[in-house]
């Protein structure tokens, strides 16, 4: 008998995913009340990361699509000028760059943990964990060179080139504080991985069982 294929959409993926998605609308949304001195504190990546470990590349995909979709939202709300501005001036190019930097964030450690995983769950939780950040902001900085022009006009101090803007004075310290804050709670992703998955274990068995009577 042919083994039948597992259903990503069963009730129980969507009302993860449901979960995943409301953390990561209200994470961004409410980012800025987050700070640590000057500098606000963005845990939006960690439940993009966790659905990408539980649910699989589409999850990532759909996760950090919303993550996008919300940055542009804040931007025509008012919330985040330094988005505003570039979609003012290219506003086909930025709703791009900032969907396409959530949807890696999601994708990317998705893919990581796949591979991974099959020498080492641990292992492959912290490289997911580590690699949204890199994911999302090395592709702003290269969406950020695209648009070189617009920030030199509106951003770049005299005598400060565009890369040093976007990798020290925009990128740099958030950079860092997203790395850390994924690196510092891969231990809880990792035991909340372990966890759901021992369910979804014990449910699939349960399940067999019971066809099989």
């Amino acid at each position: 008998m042919e083994k039948a294929k597992p259903v990503f959409f069963n009730a129980k993926n969507i009302a993860y995913l449901a979960v995943l998605t409301a953390l990561v609308i209200v994470l961004q949304t409410c980012s800025g009340f987050f700070t640590f001195g000057t500098t606000s504190l963005s845990f939006v990546l960690v439940p993009i990361v966790l659905g990408s470990i539980l649910l699989g590349v589409g999850a990532g995909a759909f996760l950090g699509a919303v993550f996008g979709l919300v940055v542009i939202f804040d931007a025509v709300g008012g919330l985040d000028p330094f988005t505003i501005v570039l979609l003012g001036d290219s506003p086909v190019f930025t709703v791009f760059l900032c969907l396409a930097k959530g949807i890696a964030a999601g994708v990317v450690p998705a893919l990581l943990y796949k591979l991974i995983s099959r020498k080492s769950k641990r292992a492959a939780v912290i490289a997911a964990a580590v690699s949204a950040p890199i994911a999302n902001t090395g592709l702003f900085i290269l969406g950020g060179l695209v648009l070189s022009d617009v920030l030199s006009a509106n951003f770049v101090a005299d005598g400060t080139t565009v890369i040093y803007f976007l990798i020290v004075g925009c990128a740099g310290v958030n950079f860092l504080i997203e790395f850390a804050i994924n690196l510092v709670l891969s231990p809880a992703l990792y035991t909340v991985t372990r966890v759901v998955e021992k369910q979804i274990s014990v449910h699939s068995k349960k399940r067999a069982a019971d066809k099989a009577q």
